[in-house]
């Protein structure tokens, strides 16, 4: 007789019910969605308080500008609407995803006295661009919030495109004026940088001219006075012994000498001041270790400053082709396109040269881009190389005639 074994009917029920069962129950739109609709939510109370505020103190400070308190009350409200559109920059990062960067300080320090930087913060256009915004909010606000609540309600199934929809109109608002100006600001952070360079680099030359003052000139001086202070003693005892003494002295002032005219030469060369570039250039590549040809193609001079960020260039440039290139002829090239002037070294040697490789070039690169300049580097293995420096043009006179005034 065969066993047979029964299942309860519940069991087969039962697996049934497991293999047919209904997904987990969940919110028919995703975070996303939820933080967009807590952002339009969130728009009416934050528009009052920007309304508001713009109408308390902007508009009343705007209005009592013929009163010695207006123009200081609209300028702290200025700087107040400021303060309010980052905060609502801070809201569309967190619950829209929109990433604005922020704009640049005003800078009152370096403004001066009282009516510079009122004047500053009354032009701030970011702060008026803020005033823009939250009088344009109000309305808005009024919109989104009653949308908003009414969908949560009533048109729930067209909520998520709906909040999608005026969501991306808030994008829209704070990236066209709570955003800095891009132009503005990218030329903001480039001048700070460059302002960087700028002292670094001066105080780098300061810390040189000392160090070469010190460990040369003076110390040749000071043995000098040393010399002629034995001399002296001497003169009477052994006058033979005296005069070897002072003309090892004239010895010293001689080399002395020789050492003050190459640092002011480092400095500002006179050839450079009386002659200009291509008397200055032919010097220069007259103390290259491998011949050099100069080319200078100038009808007028360029102003002082932009001559002598051209001049220094080519020499460190012709000291990297002595001491690194291993070429055997190098050439220089400099005229001008337009408003911009032109710099050309080229050399035959074994090539390799990178802005990274320590030569003094990385320093060349940051000094002319403090001014508007570019230097490109092309330097295959095996050579030619090729260093293009390009400087803005400036006049002489126009220049010089305010210095000169």
């Amino acid at each position: 007789m065969t066993e047979r074994h029964s299942t309860p009917p519940y069991a087969e029920s039962a697996g049934d019910a497991d293999g047919g069962a209904l997904p987990p129950a969940r919110l028919a739109c995703d975070a996303h969605t939820w933080r967009e609709i807590a952002h339009l939510l969130v728009n009416l109370p934050m528009a009052l308080i920007g309304f508001v505020y713009t109408v308390t103190v902007v508009l009343v400070g705007f209005g009592m500008t013929f009163t010695v308190i207006g123009l200081p009350l609209l300028a702290a409200g200025l700087l107040g609407s400021r303060q309010l559109g980052k905060l609502e920059r801070a809201r569309a990062r967190s619950m829209l995803g929109v990433r604005v960067e922020e704009p640049s300080p005003v800078p009152l320090r370096r403004a001066g006295g009282f009516l510079p930087r009122l004047w500053l913060a009354l032009k701030d256009p970011v702060g008026w661009r803020t005033v823009l915004y939250d009088l344009a909010r109000l309305p808005w606000g009024i919109l989104t919030f009653t949308v908003t609540l009414t969908s949560l309600f009533v048109l729930w199934p067209v909520l998520p495109f709906l909040a999608r929809g005026m969501a991306n109109v808030d994008r829209a608002m704070v990236r066209a004026l709570l955003s800095p100006s891009d132009e503005l600001e990218r030329r903001i952070a480039e001048l700070e940088s460059d302002r960087g360079v700028v002292v670094d680099t001066a105080a780098a030359d300061l810390r040189r001219i000392e160090r070469d003052l010190h460990d040369g000139a003076q110390a040749r001086l000071v043995n000098l006075a040393m010399g002629l202070g034995l001399a002296k003693e001497k003169l009477l005892e052994d006058p033979d012994a005296a005069a070897r003494m002072v003309d090892e002295a004239h010895g010293e002032v001689k080399l002395a000498l020789q050492e003050l005219r190459d640092l002011a030469r480092g400095i500002h060369p006179a050839v450079l001041t009386d002659r200009g570039l291509d008397a200055a250039l032919s010097s220069v590549a007259s103390r290259c270790t491998v011949p050099v040809t100069v080319t200078v193609d100038l009808t007028e001079r360029p102003a002082a400053a932009i001559e002598g960020i051209a001049y220094f260039t080519v020499s460190e440039l012709l000291q990297n082709v002595s001491k690194h290139s291993g070429a055997m002829s190098a050439t220089v090239d400099v005229w001008r396109a337009e408003d911009r002037l032109l710099l050309q070294v080229g050399d035959d040697g074994r090539g390799g040269a990178r802005l990274e490789d320590g030569t003094g070039m990385k320093g060349l690169a940051d000094r002319l881009g403090a001014v508007d300049g570019m230097f490109v580097v092309s330097s295959p293995e095996g050579g030619p190389t090729v260093v293009t420096a390009e400087l803005p043009w400036r006049d002489r006179v126009e220049a010089e005639t305010p210095a000169g005034r």
